[in-house]
């Protein structure tokens, strides 16, 4: 080293005393080299190469290593790409084969449940119809129309100004009962050419079907994302299947748009998961991003209460953002996606009115105005920051004054910056936004389950996936030793260890226990059967005139219109004001009111025929109080309920009792038709005048 140095210092000599000469660095020493070499392009260029050097933003320390050292300090590094390559590429394949494997599964396996609970296949189309109850059979009977039009844009015209269905009243079908899955459905059945090949019906609940494996195939992946390994897909399925009566309600309502649109939002929420993760390649972060893109935008589309269930997501962002754990810009992509899909979605659903006014339009747009804002007064004087912070108090919402404060609290309770890159030995999980997101994103779930006991469906399989990651990730389990303090033995050892053993003896107990009831639900052969209806179907087709119209329960109108095709007083909608009005009005055959009463109510939608139901009739409820006659009776002031009982009855008996006994004045007004051991029909007269 000596002998080297002696020739450099007789260069930096000779040059003169230059700058370069004084400088007694490695660098200095370079720059005399040049000096005295009478030129700068050798030094400019290895200053540019200096510079480009310190502006690699990828750059670690690990780089620099030796390679001995290097493969010290990660074991992995010392093998060969070669080797590395194929070792993800089988994690990748067998982790997708298992997913889509599940998926198809689960879709034989509600088929096959389908067929032995109601024996579909060898069932008539009217009794496979009647299978159909409530809005699931009005959904199905638009999907009949579109097919039985001469052309889809005519089906579509006369969906848009429907004045078959309801007396008095044109409707637009395709906006107020979200019908773009039957738009769908039926383009789909007709483009594929299966008419010759496979019935309508079929065609409609495979799609449903389907769409259940891929919600179930999109937990899995979100649950393998955040675990690292497909073991928690896996168990993720089991408890879906296994929790199946609080995971779907595709029991009830095949044709219910939640079961058409959950699929996308799980899909949105896997693509989510992977989006927020941090150092993701560019490739995986734009697919994670069109695919985010389009599944919001596609249940925005198929399911009126979407934006519901996306201002959940939107707070657990927002709290995600507040505490500084994903990037600010990642969580502003995701609100301008909200944006775009909320505006394309007013358009295109015929200008819906309820996503402009939606709590997530104006959270987002809140949240938007405040970055611009925050961004705004980093430049500004002391005044002008003074007054935007007072707009953004008064003008903007809650979410933005709780932006300001989660960011000071928590500065102060972590004391520390977040590490960009997160490793299995520090033990730190909660530092992985996508981790935090699932959290929040869960727990807010639960709070709307806790309100509403019916959104428990939304919350279960979250709940599944969620605990399918916790059993299963060697990084949870790293942060709890980490947690615990725990050093008797090797922590890191420990947590893989327990990763792989706790969910394989988890799973083999749920085998064991589960798979024999799973077995024999679909071995058993369930006898689904309702002669009464079915008569009460064929009686109407048979005897009622082409242009009768139907009153009764908004949910028999729902089947009397898809098993018949008969224009009914009320439908079971629940976004339309006008129909809640007469569902109401016509609700009041089962009240203490009189035959006067009904009688107007009914002519006064023209209705010419009248269904009473013993079973709404003579219900007999565990729980007093919230049968549809006790509700009736409060509503109407018959019956006042304090401490105690205490009863006003009225003078009048209960309509659908008192019609049955065939006197006066009832007799009057109504003639009775038809009857079985469910159902009354009545003819409404048209010869009675009434005085004032």
């Amino acid at each position: 080293m000596r002998e080297r140095s002696r020739p450099r210092g007789r260069r930096e000599a000779g040059g003169g005393g230059g700058a370069g000469g004084a400088d007694e660095s490695p660098r200095g020493e370079r720059r005399g080299d040049a000096a005295a070499g009478g030129g700068h392009g050798p030094a400019m260029e290895e200053g540019a190469a200096d510079l480009r050097q310190r502006k690699k933003q990828n750059c670690t320390e690990s780089d620099k290593m030796a390679p001995e050292e290097r493969n010290k300090e990660n074991p992995k590094l010392g093998k060969s790409p070669k080797y590395m390559l194929i070792q993800r590429f089988a994690k990748l394949f067998f982790g997708c084969l298992a997913a889509v494997t599940s998926g198809m599964m689960y879709a034989v396996y509600l088929s096959t449940y389908h067929e032995r609970k109601f024996w579909f296949s060898s069932r008539q189309e009217l009794e496979r119809e009647i299978t159909f109850q409530g809005d699931s059979a009005i959904y199905y009977s638009f999907y009949k129309e579109l097919l039985k039009a001469p052309s889809f844009e005519r089906g579509v015209y006369e969906l848009t100004h429907n004045n078959k269905t309801i007396s008095l009243k044109t409707i637009n079908a395709v906006q107020q009962m979200t019908l773009y899955p039957e738009l769908i459905a039926s383009v789909l059945y007709q483009a594929s050419g299966s008419e010759e090949v496979i019935e309508p019906v079929y065609f409609y609940i495979g799609i449903v079907f389907g769409l259940q494996g891929i919600y179930v195939t999109a937990l899995f992946v979100t649950s393998w994302v955040m675990s690292g390994t497909w073991l928690a897909g896996m168990l993720t399925v089991a408890w879906f299947i296994i929790n199946r009566t609080d995971t779907t309600r595709i029991d009830y309502s095949i044709p219910s748009r939640e079961n058409w649109a959950l699929p996308y939002f799980a899909c949105q929420v896997a693509a989510l998961t992977g989006y927020l993760k941090k150092n993701l390649n560019c490739s995986a972060e734009k697919f994670c991003y069109l695919l985010v893109n389009a599944s919001t935008y596609t249940f925005v589309m198929m399911w009126e209460y979407s934006h519901y269930l996306l201002f959940v997501q939107a707070v657990s962002l927002f709290l995600l953002d507040s505490f500084a754990l994903a990037q600010t810009e990642k969580v502003h992509e995701v609100y301008r996606i909200y944006l775009f899909s909320l505006i394309v979605g007013y358009l295109l659903q015929f200008e819906n009115s309820a996503l402009l006014v939606s709590p997530l339009l104006s959270l987002v747009v809140a949240l938007m105005l405040s970055k611009s804002l925050q961004m705004n007064m980093k430049k500004s004087t002391f005044v002008s920051r003074l007054l935007k912070i007072m707009y953004i108090y008064l003008v903007l919402t809650v979410a933005v004054t709780l932006n300001f404060l989660l960011k000071v609290i928590f500065r102060r309770i972590c004391g520390e910056p977040l590490k960009e890159t997160v490793k299995l030995e520090d033990g730190r999980i909660g530092e992985r936004p996508e981790i935090v997101y699932h959290v929040i994103h869960t727990i807010l779930l639960g709070c709307l389950a806790m309100c509403l006991e019916g959104m428990k469906y939304l919350w279960t399989p979250y709940v599944c996936m969620l605990a399918a990651f916790g059993v299963c990730s060697p990084e949870l389990w790293m942060t709890l030793f980490k947690w615990l303090r725990l050093k008797a033995v090797h922590p890191i050892l420990l947590a893989l260890i327990l990763s792989m053993a706790v969910p394989t003896i988890i799973g083999f107990s749920l085998w064991k226990e589960f798979f024999p009831r799973i077995m024999t639900e679909l071995t058993e052969l369930q006898e689904f059967y309702d002669p009464d209806t079915v008569e009460l179907m064929t009686w109407i087709k048979r005897q009622a005139p082409v242009a009768a119209v139907f009153a009764g329960s908004p949910q028999l109108m729902g089947v009397i219109k898809l098993c018949t095709g008969w224009m009914v007083s009320s439908l079971p909608l629940y976004n339309d004001d006008d129909l809640l009005k007469r569902n109401e009005n016509i609700y009041q055959i089962y009240s203490k009111r009189s035959a006067e009463d009904i009688y107007k109510i009914l002519t006064s939608y023209k209705a010419n025929f009248l269904v009473i139901e013993d079973s709404i009739c003579n219900e007999v409820g565990p729980v007093r109080g919230c049968r549809v006659k006790d509700l009736l009776d409060i509503a109407n002031g018959h019956v006042v309920c304090e401490e105690g009982d205490n009863y006003a009855y009225s003078k009048y008996g209960r309509f659908c009792h008192e019609i049955k006994m065939n006197y006066s004045p009832y007799v009057n007004y109504f003639t009775r038709v038809y009857w079985n051991r469910s159902y009354f029909v009545y003819r409404i007269n048209t010869v009675i005048s009434f005085q004032s």
